[in-house]
């Protein structure tokens, strides 16, 4: 299957490495913010769409979950990257019928998804009929009735799968699982299985609730934060502006990751004189640069050194806590050699970051997916939570636990119900709202949805946005899947990867984006999002949509629900289409936390209730928080064998690929390289510059490869080699999981490198 995942592109023949930056925003990411945005949508529509984003009443940034401040707000309250993300959904080019007429689907599979995606917006919905070449235009009655068919034609409704983006709203994830679940089925797999569903797991089990419990005033307030595989300045750069406020009232910065990344060392903020006319502010105090997969053995010495101190808080233990003694018995006797194996650290470097917990009042652990996409990651995840509780430092001001989601409403679509593992609560709070007995049977998450259809025991796959084929692992596997589906259906805004992978029906259906005027029913509608800590508030576009046949998330998934349903279970989706407030009406009825829902809407918004946060009390079976004991296991791999970590450039978000350049690791014009130390090159007989093939290893015995990459010498642990995904995908197995959670291991792919067959 030709594939960017596969194939060196074009794209890459200009490659050029230079040295990365030394720190992460500040007039240049101005200068390309808006540029950039100015280029793709013109000067009134970028001023609208900027001036607006992450204000009140205005459009919420469809890039990352990071929360806006609570009181007063810069003029200018985004980051480059969040630019980046308006001016890619705001475009002014359009992909129409004339567009699929000229290229039919084989040449959509030979193009990167760059490329597709640099087309421009998705306007008509169009169909691929089976055994077509390409997609013709259909109208939305039609398609609806296509889908509602198929769906119909099933012997069982677990052979469907409805699959959720994190950029969809409350209101349509909402309606979305209400859908899923009149129909009969729990398989609402989200891209959630693919990032923090590690935290939701460990913090579920640990204090009761699978959320952060912090504010963005804990940050604030902080004496310590603790940013543990994660890179701000690329996913996150408006937690730069937090972290600045607390070094600026003392914090210190203690940052735990294997590569040197520009985000943790220095900021020039654009918003202040400082960051324009002055240095900027130094970040971290002290950078571990860890071996991938080595945090739970640091944390776990880091928790033995600091009961050595006698460093505890005993009240607290007592009070709100069970299982201490089996946790402190297990670190007590933790194995120094095996410690430092794991990390690459020295005994010195972990002292020191064990002092500054130790010396420290108010301490918040921030931490991404260079944590959550490991095989122990939700052990890792505990031990966090281990030291915490150890420490004191959850429900208090300043301290807490953070894990920083990286798409704007993963968070608030599982709130909302997106989970194929829902609680007896929520469906129980379902059936009493709408009269009909929802399915009780777990369904799949999204490496169960790929075996579903690669086995042929799924036949119907409907994505609520996002980019599945590209986003999952085994790229080649969960494309022929795709593939085989009798019907995939994409509600997208653009042309990307798995519009060229699909079923042997296809439909693309085209949705308005989030900073577009939102007029269903002939009235303004806004929209509601859950930010990484737990805030809730509206979101209304401003701008004129890009083709007048486009439709909300809502009004799609509704039609889609009418034409499939019809009357059954009397739920009224045609109300639900044109007014989103009885949507809203019906979460405050059904969500927990979320009583009285429209009416805090329309008051400004609210936070969700967390009680480990608010009161200290922890809803877990034990009716306290839990120490957990997780076995020291240090991952080794063969001689001539290096361990890959997956990540984003800088830009890019998640699978959508802006450019390629990612200044702040000295790449220009490429993407196709392999991050790799000086050590490493020497030991394998590499130079920097050399042209491999990677190879990964997995116990199935099945080789994945992908090839043409160039080897860049970079500052990053001897063992542990770093490249970009999505084209690094097709080297992660399907069934390489997470323990307990299931998510893919993406931060540690067992690879070789070989000789590309032009290389000398």
């Amino acid at each position: 299957m030709p594939d960017d995942a596969f194939t060196l592109d074009d794209e890459d023949a200009g490659l050029r490495v230079g040295p990365p930056a030394d720190h992460a925003a500040g007039l240049e990411a101005v200068r390309l913010s808006l540029s950039n945005a100015v280029r793709q949508m013109g000067v009134r529509k970028t001023v609208r769409n900027l001036r607006t984003l992450n204000q009140h009443d205005g459009v919420d940034c469809m890039s990352c979950a990071w929360p806006d401040p609570q009181g007063r707000r810069h003029t200018a309250e985004f980051c480059e990257n969040g630019a980046k993300a308006v001016s890619w959904e705001g475009t002014r080019q359009t992909v129409g019928p004339e567009f699929f007429a000229a290229h039919p689907i084989a040449d959509l599979a030979g193009r990167t998804g760059h490329w597709l995606e640099k087309q421009g917006r998705l306007t008509h919905p169009m169909v691929r009929r089976d055994g077509g070449t390409r997609y013709e235009p259909i109208s939305w009655d039609e398609a609806f009735a296509l889908i509602g068919e198929h769906l119909n034609a099933l012997d069982s409704p677990d052979q469907a799968a409805f699959y959720t983006s994190g950029r969809a709203s409350n209101e349509a994830a909402f309606v979305y699982q209400l859908f899923a679940r009149a129909l009969g089925t729990n398989n609402l797999p989200d891209c959630s299985n693919l990032c923090h569903e590690s935290t939701g797991t460990a913090l579920t089990r640990t204090i009761g609730v699978g959320k952060g419990s912090v504010t963005l005033d804990d940050l604030h307030e902080a004496d310590l934060i603790v940013v543990s595989g994660q890179n701000p300045g690329t996913n996150h750069p408006r937690m730069l502006t937090a972290l600045e406020i607390a070094k600026r009232d003392g914090a210190k910065i203690l940052a735990i990751n294997p590569l040197p990344e520009a985000g943790l060392l220095k900021f020039q903020n654009p918003q202040n004189v400082r960051g324009i006319a002055g240095n900027g502010t130094a970040l971290a105090d002290r950078l571990l640069r860890i071996r991938s997969n080595g945090d739970l053995a640091l944390w776990q010495a880091i928790g033995h050194l600091l009961l050595r101190r006698g460093v505890a808080d005993r009240a607290f233990i007592e009070s709100s806590t069970v299982g201490f003694d089996a946790w402190a018995a297990h670190v007590a006797e933790v194995d120094r050699d095996a410690v430092l194996a794991a990390t690459g650290l020295t005994w010195d470097e972990i002292e020191a970051a064990a002092e500054m917990l130790a010396s420290a009042k108010r301490i918040v652990h921030c931490w991404a997916m260079g944590i959550t996409q490991h095989r122990n990651a939700v052990a890792t995840i505990k031990e966090f939570v281990n030291v915490a509780l150890l420490q004191g430092m959850i429900g208090k001001p300043g301290a807490g636990l953070c894990p920083v989601r990286g798409h704007s409403n993963v968070q608030g679509d599982r709130s909302m119900g997106i989970w194929e593992k829902p609680t007896a609560l929520f469906l129980d709070r379902l059936r009493d709202e709408f009269g009909f007995e929802p399915p009780r049977e777990h369904g799949h998450d999204a490496v169960d949805t790929v075996k579903a259809f690669r086995d042929g025991t799924a036949k119907v796959f409907v994505a609520l946005g996002g980019n599945f084929v590209a986003a999952m692992p085994d790229t080649e596997v969960t494309a022929a899947a795709m593939r085989g589906a009798a019907l995939t259906v994409q509600i997208s805004t653009k042309l990307n990867r798995s519009h060229a992978e699909a079923g042997h029906t296809a439909l693309i259906l085209p949705t308005l984006g989030r900073s577009e005027q939102d007029r269903t029913g002939g009235q303004v509608q806004r929209v509601t999002v859950e930010d990484s800590m737990s805030a809730v508030h509206a979101s209304r576009g401003r701008s004129e949509p890009i083709g007048a046949l486009l439709r909300s998330e809502v009004d799609i998934l509704c039609g889609i629900a009418r034409a499939t349903l019809g009357e059954r279970h009397g739920i009224p989706w045609a109300d639900f289409a044109t007014d989103y407030e009885a949507i809203r009406e019906r979460i405050g009825r059904v969500v927990p936390g979320c009583d009285g829902y429209a009416e805090k809407i329309a008051a400004g918004g609210f936070t969700m209730p967390h009680p480990p946060r608010d009161s200290r009390t922890f809803p877990t079976p034990e009716g306290r928080a839990v120490f957990t004991v997780s076995p020291l296991e240090v991952m080794t791999v063969p001689p001539g064998r290096l361990i890959l970590q997956t990540l984003r450039s800088h830009d890019q978000f998640n699978t959508t690929v802006y450019g390629l350049d990612d200044r702040y690791r000295g790449i220009r014009a490429g993407r196709r390289v392999v991050f790799i130390s000086a050590a490493d090159l020497a030991e394998l007989g590499h130079t920097d510059g050399d042209m491999v093939d990677l190879i990964s290893e997995w116990e199935d015995g099945v080789t994945r490869r992908a090839d043409r990459f160039r080897l860049v010498e970079y500052d990053t642990p001897k063992g542990c080699v770093a490249a970009y995904y999505p084209e690094t995908n097709p080297l992660v197995p399907l069934d390489s999981q997470a323990e307990e959670s299931g998510t893919p291991t993406s931060k540690w792919v067992v690879i070789q490198l070989i000789p590309s067959p032009s290389s000398p």
